[in-house]
């Protein structure tokens, strides 16, 4: 394996950054496959993500983490608040992403919850949406000041813009090491999660306005017999209510959940995916630690 070289580099890197300003996307371009899932609504990403690039010169294992939640709601947000605080102080680098253009009180929240002696890479995603480019290079220099970056990298990451620089800029900034983990794996997430997290976005996505805020997803199995994966999964609502939001008219909202999220996830796995959702309901699951630890949160 090209990890043996000499001077080959290896280390963990955290993306954070406050909801919405595209960590999920730039951790799937950077690896070159969707692990993580995406949706325009804060909370898409409630987990510890990790996504696995491996080149000639460096293996990555990039965290990507919550939105950091400015408003400690209730026991999912501290959670959430926690797998970040937990994965900043584990890491060799950190990627803090904000939008170009727009710094706010919320992208200054998170970063002051890195540790003052991290190594942070300024990454200025969606500089496609720019409508003035001229207010670039002024606002990179604006921000320049907020803290000692190693690097700043403009890019974009929905488009794949400059994340190749991105890579080449973070790579000297590893540790020398060999690689951890074999070099076509992409993620030490088990299927299983997976499952969980690509059915939460369809959730998400086909859902639009009417999503329920105490929302989750519950694997209640998952077998293998040769390529043909069997997952029987149940949605957890907060409240009766929610339940028929979910279903949808005759069903048709979760059939169309369910063969959207299958369909994606044949994909990912390379095989047949036999996909039987339900919905339940678990009042207060949001709130409670218990409920929290065995639908996987840490």
């Amino acid at each position: 394996m090209q990890g043996a070289c000499a001077g080959f580099r290896s280390g963990f890197a955290a993306i954070v950054g406050r909801p919405n300003v595209g960590k999920s996307t730039l951790l799937n371009r950077l690896i070159g496959q969707k692990i993580s899932i995406v949706s325009s609504k804060a909370q898409t990403t409630r987990h510890r993500v990790t996504g696995i690039l491996t080149n000639d010169d460096a293996q990555f294992v990039f965290v990507d983490t919550p939105g950091f939640q400015t408003h400690h709601r209730n026991a999912l947000n501290r959670s959430m608040n926690r797998t970040v605080s937990q994965v900043l102080a584990d890491v060799d680098l950190v990627f803090f992403v904000i939008e170009a253009g727009r710094f706010g009180e919320d992208d200054r929240k998170v970063l002051e919850v890195i540790p003052p002696d991290a190594r942070v890479v300024l990454v200025i995603n969606k500089v496609d949406l720019l409508k003035d480019k001229t207010r670039l290079l002024p606002f990179i220099d604006e921000v320049r000041g907020l803290r000692d970056f190693v690097e700043i990298v403009p890019l974009s990451a929905e488009r794949g813009r400059n994340v190749d620089a991105l890579v080449a800029a973070a790579t000297p900034l590893l540790p020398e090491g060999e690689p951890m983990y074999a070099e076509d794996e992409i993620t030490d997430r088990s299927e299983r999660f997976l499952a969980a997290e690509f059915l939460r976005e369809k959730l998400f996505r086909l859902l639009g306005d009417e999503l329920p805020y105490g929302i989750a997803v519950e694997i209640e199995k998952f077998e293998t017999e040769g390529r043909l994966r069997r997952i029987h999964a149940a949605v957890i609502v907060d409240k009766p209510g929610h339940k028929g939001i979910v279903i949808g008219k005759g069903g048709e909202k979760l059939k169309r959940i369910s063969s959207e999220a299958r369909v994606e996830l044949e994909k990912l796995f390379d095989g047949k995916v036999f996909l039987e959702v339900w919905v339940k309901v678990k009042s207060g699951w949001a709130d409670d630690e218990r409920a929290l630890k065995s639908l996987g949160y840490e």
